[in-house]
């Protein structure tokens, strides 16, 4: 059966009404790529970011376990610093593009007393200025990378990480109803992800982008599913990556560390800081937590038959002939 095509007049209508909010005036498509409109004040100076050879990357399309995956891959390169640990991964591995996502300078006038970071109101500016080695997150799909990595001049480390694309949804639409302001029930969330109308859309052409350069010597191509189910093993394909030797010990530590509910708990990684800035700006003001349930399968909870089967379908339309499986 071919995937079901909706509108897009109808699915703006939806972004626009659900989606928009003093931080985000609205949505534009870049090369066929759905993105917040300031991403045009950002485009070129991250089109021409300069990429370090020793920088190390962790691409994804969001809430496919990419906090947990820059956890590890910090612990793994910094010889388990666990102290060093302590500081927020915001700082310590820089979301390349959160200034694109949120604008908070239309807000800050009506609250002086509120001093934001560099790293929140020009992530680019900020992440350019670490000193090596960088480590890095972005959520842009390969296509909208620096050139520099896009052509191969460079070659720092990448790190990807997959979701089934149905818990990836679920997980999405609860982050964008706490951290993005999004006001609309889950059937219309669904509706944007599969007509690709969320930030960094298409989600199947993002994996697939990243999935075809898995062979590639500087690129990891990790599971999610594979890490809930067995973390260690993960932890060894990646510690060898870096090229780096874990005794049983050290990867049993990492292993706890890692940990669902030791996550949950860290507030170097947990997100409250940002979650208690959004609600003394009151720009958003809804229960819930950055990490919220780490559960596979969850869309079997929260999906009926119907939008189950349009996420099938594609799936099976795009990822079957790659033989990509989660």
């Amino acid at each position: 059966m071919a995937p079901q095509i909706e509108s897009n007049n109808d699915l703006d209508k939806i972004l626009r009404e659900n989606f928009t909010s003093e931080f985000r005036k609205g949505y534009i498509t870049v090369t066929n790529v759905c993105l917040p409109s300031r991403y045009d004040e950002f485009a070129e100076v991250i089109e021409n970011f300069e990429v370090r050879d020793d920088d190390v990357w962790v691409c994804s399309f969001p809430k496919t376990g990419t906090t947990w995956t820059q956890e590890m891959i910090w612990c793994i390169a910094n010889d388990l610093d666990f102290e060093g640990a302590k500081v927020r991964l915001a700082e310590r591995f820089p979301f390349l593009e959160y200034s694109v996502l949120f604008d908070y300078t239309t807000i800050l006038p009506r609250y002086p007393e509120m001093k934001l970071p560099q790293l929140v109101l020009d992530s680019v500016e900020y992440t350019k200025n670490r000193a090596s080695p960088r480590f890095i997150k972005t959520h842009l799909p390969f296509t909208l990378l620096p050139r520099q990595l896009r052509t191969g001049e460079k070659k720092p480390k990448i790190v990807y990480v997959a979701r089934n694309p149905k818990d990836t949804c679920v997980s999405y639409y609860y982050h964008c109803r706490l951290m993005e302001g999004y006001r609309g029930d889950f059937n219309n969330f669904s509706r944007l992800f599969l007509g690709e109308k969320r930030s960094f859309a298409p989600y199947w052409d993002h994996v697939l982008d990243f999935w075809n350069r898995r062979t590639d010597s500087n690129v990891l191509f990790l599971k999610y599913e594979d890490m809930k189910a067995n973390l260690s093993t993960v932890i060894e394909k990646s510690s060898a990556f870096f090229s780096k030797i874990m005794s049983s010990d050290e990867t049993k530590a990492l292993t706890q560390h890692l940990s669902f509910a030791n996550m949950k708990s860290n507030p170097a990684v947990n997100y409250e800081d940002h979650i208690k800035m959004n609600r003394q700006m009151k720009s958003i003001n809804v229960d819930g937590e950055f990490i919220r349930s780490g559960k596979v399968d969850q869309w079997r909870e929260e999906m009926s038959e119907s939008v189950i089967e349009r996420f099938d379908n594609l799936t099976k339309d795009k990822f079957s002939s790659q033989n990509l499986f989660f």
